[in-house]
Formats: C-alpha cells, structure tokens, sequence
C-alpha cells in the first residue's frame, strides 16, 4: 500500500521551490514590512468558546475523492460563522484537496473569526507565505517533518506572531513538543487515511496538561464532541461531516443545536 502522506510531501516540496523561483523569499519579507494582519487567536477562540468547532473548508481528500467540487469558500466562511463556529481551517493545498492559497485570503477576508491555514508544511518558506496570506494560525505536522525542521518553522512563525497548531498521531511524535500551546491529535492515519477517533483518547494520557488539545478528523456526532471534551479536548476540527451536505454552514448549525442538548 502507498504511503500517501509520503506521496503529498514529495510533491509540496517540487510545489514548494516552483513557487520560490516565481516569488523568491525575500519579495514576500518586503511585501510582509507592508503588511498588517488583524490579531485573531485561534487558541483564544478556543478557550472562550463553548463548543470549540474548528469548522473546515475544503473541496476534496485523496482517500473520498471530491466532496464538494463546486464549493465557494465566501459564502460557506460567512456561513459557518453565522452558524456558530469558533473558528475556521482552510484546506490551501491544490493538487490533493483542491484548495488554493487565495481561499485563506478570502476566508479572512469574509469573516471575523481567526483562520488556520491548513497546508503541508514542509519549507520555511511556506511560513512567511502563510504569514502574507494573513491567516491566523499555521499547521505543523510532526509526521511529514523532521524535528529540527519543526522547532525551526516554530520559532519563525513565533517571530511572525503566527499561532502554531502541533499535529500529533503516535506517542513517539510527542518529541516533536516544545513551546506548543496549540496540540492536534489527527485521528487520521496520513499514510493509510485510515481514520480511529480512539487516538484521541489515547493520546490523551500523554500530552501536556497545560496545551490547549485539539481533536482532529473522523468526529461526526455531538455526542463524539461531548465525549472528547470530557477527556480533556477544547477544539474539534470538523470538515467533511459538515462540507459533504447542500450547506456546510446550516449542517454546523443543527449539530450545535444537538450539541447544545448534550451540555
């Protein structure tokens, strides 16, 4: 079996220095003098909210193919504000989820909630490009890096006032934690896409007391959510659940409802 993760990695870093040659770094560092960045914590968010849904945007996964093709990401950000969410992720990677980085910019620019770029990590380069988008919060996944590579994307994306959000899934990965206040747990297997909610669970018993954690992928019910956060979760990233129906944002609406029941 493929290695998809493997796969992802391999084609982000060829993506990765096509885009250095049509814009070098230090066009973006110029650019980023200019730039001012509305102040949205995503952890802040997080802990003020009574639900914690991350709610998700994007279009399509390597393992369900298309979800939803003809998204418009404006009006499903708007929405899922509207509807209640704590916060939003953005799918920005082109060829596997058929995002683009123009998605998190308008994202931003629809809504008033803070925004996680959700992208493959892999050069520093992506940071500071992640920081001119103007989103809030980046991703780091320990799996597709390597721990040098993830305390120095974390110390540049804190210079840059970019939250990180540390995506976990084995207890080894747990090395890769330094000053992270923002942890993941992906329930996703990113080389199977295999997907277990009980990692969550799991990796409950041995992550930091004083982080904020955050369950990700396979969560499908309000009771699921009530269950993770009596185990000590605070954030819940819920896409397909949500971007698979007619309306993502009226779908995040009655799921809140349910949720809200289940308090």
């Amino acid at each position: 079996m493929k290695d998809v993760l493997e796969e992802i990695v391999a084609h982000k870093r060829i993506e990765v220095e096509e885009q250095k040659k049509r814009r070098p770094i230090n066009e973006i560092c110029r650019l980023l003098e200019k730039k001012t960045v509305e102040a949205r914590s995503l952890k802040s968010a997080l802990e003020n909210s009574d639900s914690g849904i991350i709610a998700e945007f994007k279009r399509r996964s390597p393992s369900k193919g298309w979800i939803n093709a003809c998204a418009d990401v404006k009006p499903i950000a708007q929405s899922y504000e509207v509807n209640g969410a704590a916060a939003l992720s953005v799918l920005s990677d082109e060829h596997f989820f058929g995002g683009t980085a123009h998605d998190v910019e308008t994202a931003l620019s629809a809504t008033h909630i803070p925004v996680l770029r959700k992208e493959f990590i892999v050069d520093e380069y992506q940071v500071y490009e992640t920081k001119l988008l103007g989103a809030n919060a980046i991703l780091l996944i320990a799996a597709a890096i390597s721990k040098e590579e993830c305390r120095r994307f974390t110390k540049i994306a804190e210079e840059l006032q970019l939250e990180v959000l540390l995506e976990l899934h084995d207890e080894k990965e747990t090395e890769y934690i330094t000053s992270h206040s923002l942890i993941g747990i992906n329930n996703r297997n990113l080389g199977t896409f295999a997907t277990h909610v009980e990692k969550s669970f799991q990796m409950a018993r041995v992550l930091p007391k004083e982080a904020l954690w955050i369950s990700e992928s396979g969560i499908s019910s309000p009771t699921m959510v009530s269950t993770l956060r009596e185990a000590g979760y605070r954030g819940f990233l819920i896409g397909e659940n949500f971007m698979k129906t007619a309306d993502p944002g009226a779908s995040l609406g009655v799921f809140l409802s349910e949720l809200k029941e289940d308090f």
